[in-house]
């Protein structure tokens, strides 16, 4: 296990990443700012010098999504399609770069627990093999999921 901030990062299989944080609000905020368009722009990536220039979102199983990220020096897409939704506990998605720095397409599974007010949300990626986790893991990803987060907890207060 792994703590970053306040977020801790666990591999619960030779292919899987697992990443838990406490959000103060309620499942149903933290769903929606995973979810809707105008939020995700103001969270997601967004870091950094990085603004989010494409936020495409069709939530329905088979519907897919994308963003594009944009710094002074580069662009960086991705897309996928939604696999499972149950508001406001369960999201599973694909995932895959347009400039893949990893090989194989994700399997990103959100998971949100609401308790006393406060939301767990455990976001756990699959890949397609422990080759491509070890190197999502070597490569300091989890920092900026990290970064992420700390801006999605700055933004949910607002959404009360």
């Amino acid at each position: 296990m792994t703590n970053i901030g306040l977020l801790e990062i666990t591999t619960p299989s030779d292919r899987e990443i697992a990443m838990r944080r406490v959000f103060d609000a309620s499942a149903r905020l933290v769903f929606d700012a995973w979810t809707k368009p105008e939020l995700i722009k103001r969270w997601l990536g967004v870091r950094a010098g990085w603004t989010m220039e494409v936020c495409e979102v069709d939530l329905k199983v088979g519907g897919k999504y994308r963003f594009v990220w944009r710094s002074p020096d580069m662009t960086m897409g991705m897309g996928g399609a939604y696999r499972e939704i149950v508001p406001p506990v369960r999201l599973v998605s694909t995932e895959k770069f347009d400039e893949a720095w990893y090989d194989g397409e994700a399997l990103d599974t959100i998971e949100l627990v609401e308790r006393d007010g406060k939301t767990t949300v455990t976001t756990t990626v699959r890949y397609v093999s422990r080759e491509v986790r070890d190197a999502v893991i070597k490569s300091g990803a989890a920092s900026g999921v990290a970064e992420s987060y700390d801006k999605l907890a700055e933004l949910l207060p607002s959404l009360t």
